[in-house]
């Protein structure tokens, strides 16, 4: 059976999801494995045997039987901005990307990975998102996989991903926004009948006084294996007003406002919530809270089914979305 493996490596854990493909897609294995402090730091390995390492035991423990692996980034020095480029095919677009954008890049164009997502388009014109990645942070990604004998097949936008994770739900208002709130960092993404159309990366560290001491872990109630293998949360009651909390809501405020000011932008209906930080004490409730728009708390199966041996662990934690929107890309 064809599947594919959606990887992401965050500061706090490795997390993989594996989906079989076909017509009705289910998740078939999935884990998480945590990181050690210092293995990695806004998605750059800076200790690549410790990250390699924790790569062999997430396959291990997680029954990770194969498939296409392809490799979701997002952070703080990724650029993302909207860009019309003359309407060309699509191969002919790739190979002028680089001279056409080498002036709005923060490092030399040989020194960055780049990547266009088609919006829409005209007679003479094609817009959509610009994506630009440090190629030396992509490829110490790519070696540290390597290192753990695991062959990536392609490099994903990990937004990309939480668009399509929009696509896949039903009933879902023509305009919505998904924010995947990590532990440094939150993806937040705009879609129009599941097309991405606004995309921010917002640095938001929720760490601070909500982690225990690193050697606690985290168990899922009712699951004796545990899903999630990292350091503990602290016990914070709900109504905590933890100024790392108060901080993330005020810039997904700020991002949704800045959104809905530009020209011809339409009414978001709903933003759908998930990631990491929603295990954290009072972070859903102070988004729900704070914004206004109706907010929508997003779990893996409400997106895909689950097969009998994944469903048997319970229900797989929000912290593997990312994962999960990067192995749903487009079949190869």
């Amino acid at each position: 059976m064809a599947s594919v493996i959606g990887v992401e490596i965050a500061e706090q854990s490795i997390r993989a999801v594996e989906i079989s493909r076909g017509r009705r897609p289910s998740v078939i294995a999935a884990g998480e494995v945590p990181l050690p402090e210092g293995v990695a730091k806004d998605s750059e390995i800076l200790d690549p045997d410790a990250a390699s390492l924790a790569l062999r035991q997430l396959w291990s423990q997680a029954n990770l039987r194969g498939g296409r692996v392809v490799l979701g980034i997002s952070n703080r020095r990724v650029l993302v901005r909207e860009y019309v480029s003359p309407r060309l095919a699509p191969e002919l677009l790739r190979a002028a990307l680089p001279y056409e954008v080498q002036d709005l890049l923060p490092v030399p164009v040989d020194q960055a990975v780049l990547d266009f997502y088609a919006v829409s388009e005209t007679d003479t014109h094609i817009l959509g998102l610009l994506v630009a990645a440090v190629s030396e942070t992509v490829e110490g990604l790519i070696q540290t996989l390597a290192n753990a004998k695991i062959r990536t097949e392609a490099v994903d936008f990990i937004p990309f991903g939480l668009a399509r994770v929009v696509r896949s739900l039903r009933g879902v208002e023509p305009v919505v926004a998904i924010a995947s709130v990590g532990e440094h960092t939150t993806n937040v993404v705009v879609t129009s009948e599941g097309i991405p159309r606004f995309v921010r990366i917002i640095p938001a560290d929720l760490t601070t006084g909500l982690l225990a001491p690193a050697g606690a872990v985290a168990e899922a109630p009712g699951n004796p294996d545990g899903w999630v293998a990292r350091r503990a949360l602290a016990t914070l009651p709900v109504e905590t007003a933890d100024p790392a909390i108060t901080d993330l809501v005020g810039r997904l405020r700020g991002t949704l406002r800045f959104y809905a000011g530009r020209e011809g932008a339409e009414p978001i209906h709903r933003l759908f919530l998930t990631g990491s930080g929603l295990s954290m004490p009072g972070v859903a409730a102070a988004v729900a809270s704070g914004l206004e728009l109706p907010v929508t708390e997003l779990g893996v199966t409400d997106v895909i089914g689950l097969s009998k041996s994944v469903a048997a662990q319970g229900a797989p934690p929000p912290s593997l979305m990312n994962a999960l929107g990067i192995a749903l890309g487009d079949e190869k």
